[in-house]
């Protein structure tokens, strides 16, 4: 017979439900005690980075020796579990829940992000290109894939880059991978999680001039992708002769809206309800991978001019037309609005980052590191997988104004995480403390609610 499971305080409000199902795969009762301290201090508000002094609410500098960091300290970079384990977990609740399951009409994005870190103490940091800074710093990079469609989007997986010139053997070392090897085999394993998607979406860092080994992987594979081109680099068009995207597209000619010739007008739908306008035009790129020819989609704002910030050049192996293979056709724009989804990459990072603190660890070893991301990545999942209450925090009706409708983005439920979440954890810090000689009735009442995940609106004027 089993030995029962020592129990560990919850977590407040719905946040504790979701935890409760990382429990298995965690061993031991410190562990499951550290994991909702940990996930619940990600998704508060800090007024400084969110390191391990901070998330365990220290002084800076001296409170690095208190109990609390350095309980947190052991169960980030000592405590023998699994981030692998968590965060496949994290995914089977993610595919399981109806809120939150992928479909083949979404869509694999790769990408990878770079943060400026120094010291080479610190595990993958290195003198590299940091898509963050724009430049080459010293810093730590992490290939990453995300699952998105029109509405909703979620990290899946996140393997850290080593550079090569951290390896003994640089570029020949067994141990390096590329970050096109990296985002293949991650491609891979997202299907063997049983995510679905219509196609794999990156910009033209995984192109065919960057990568030309991933497009073959994935050809090989039959994965659709949607990458975007580099616009000055040499392809070859169906004519044979080299040219770059630019002029491929610059060579058709556009007279006027009601003379386009073989540019055709598309309709981008913003996420505002609001349109716009685009121009497409449709281009045979000569072979590239194991497949015959490849697709070029040129969509523009303006034929004409084709200005730098509003064209893109794309190229995918998603075929015009009904033909036998493994997928389904695809018109212009459909090529179109399956890389605009690409930009929740952008936005999924930045919540991340100034938010949960994706980039604040300021911890030594890769597994530390690479834990410190699952959680953040655990707790930004939380944000889709709750059940929100619009309701107030004391139960009775109220004269203010009516709070809005059911939030659909991330940061609108961020909000309503933080509107019981904060008010929780600030009363509970001061009935503990001992300030208060007498706890009214009403504080009590309004505690036990804020811990079932009722809030109170934070934003509602005096």
């Amino acid at each position: 017979m089993a030995t029962p499971r020592l129990p560990v305080a919850a977590a407040p409000g719905p946040l504790e439900g979701y935890l409760a199902e990382f429990d298995p795969v965690l061993a031991s009762r410190a562990q499951r005690a550290a994991i909702r301290d940990y996930v619940a201090a990600l998704l508060r508000p800090s007024e400084r980075n969110k390191t391990l002094t901070a998330l365990a609410e220290t002084e800076p500098g001296v409170g690095s020796k208190h109990p609390e960091e350095q309980r947190l300290q052991w169960f980030l970079s000592e405590s023998p579990w699994d981030h692998e384990k968590v965060n496949d977990r994290r995914i089977e609740l993610l595919v399981a829940d109806a809120r939150t399951a992928p479909h083949e009409a979404g869509v694999l994005i790769i990408d990878d992000s770079g943060d400026r870190k120094s010291g080479h103490a610190t595990d993958y940091v290195a003198r590299q290109y940091l898509g963050s800074r724009g430049k080459t710093e010293e810093g730590i990079v992490a290939v990453t894939t995300c699952w998105a469609d029109d509405k909703l989007y979620w990290p899946v997986h996140t393997v850290p880059y080593q550079p090569a010139s951290r390896l003994p053997g640089g570029r020949k070392d067994p141990a390096f991978q590329t970050k096109p090897q990296i985002a293949a085999g991650l491609v891979t394993r997202a299907r063997a999680a049983g995510i679905g998607f219509r196609c794999v979406v990156a910009d033209a860092d995984y192109g065919p001039s960057h990568a030309p080994a991933l497009m073959t992987q994935l050809d090989a594979t039959e994965v659709p992708y949607v990458v975007a081109l580099i616009p000055a680099m040499a392809l070859r068009t169906g004519s044979g002769a080299p040219v770059s995207p630019r002029d491929a597209a610059a060579a058709v000619p556009f007279t006027s809206p009601t003379h386009p010739g073989r540019w055709h007008r598309i309709t981008r739908h913003l996420r505002d309800g609001s349109t716009q306008t685009w121009w497409a035009t449709e281009i045979t790129l000569g072979a590239f991978g194991p497949n015959k020819a490849k697709r070029m989609v040129v969509a523009t704002v303006d034929p004409k001019t084709l200005p730098k910030t509003s064209t893109r050049y794309l190229a995918t192996n998603i075929p015009r037309r009904a033909r036998r293979g493994p997928w389904p056709p695809a018109t212009m724009a459909e090529v179109v609005g399956l890389y605009s989804l690409r930009n929740w990459i952008e936005q999924d990072y930045k919540q991340v980052k100034h938010e949960l603190g994706w980039a604040d660890f300021q911890v030594r070893s890769g597994t530390a590191i690479c834990r410190h991301w699952t959680l953040v990545n655990l707790a930004f999942s939380f944000g889709w997988q709750q059940d929100i209450d619009t309701g107030p925090a004391s139960g009775r009706p109220t004269t203010a104004a009516p709070a809005d409708p059911g939030p659909d983005t991330w940061p609108q439920r961020l909000r309503r995480i933080r509107a019981w979440l904060v008010p929780f954890h600030d009363l509970l810090r001061i009935i503990r403390s001992g300030a208060l000689a007498h706890v009214p009735r009403e504080i009590n009442r309004l505690t036990t609610s804020l811990a079932s995940g009722h809030g109170i609106n934070l934003y509602q004027p005096p």
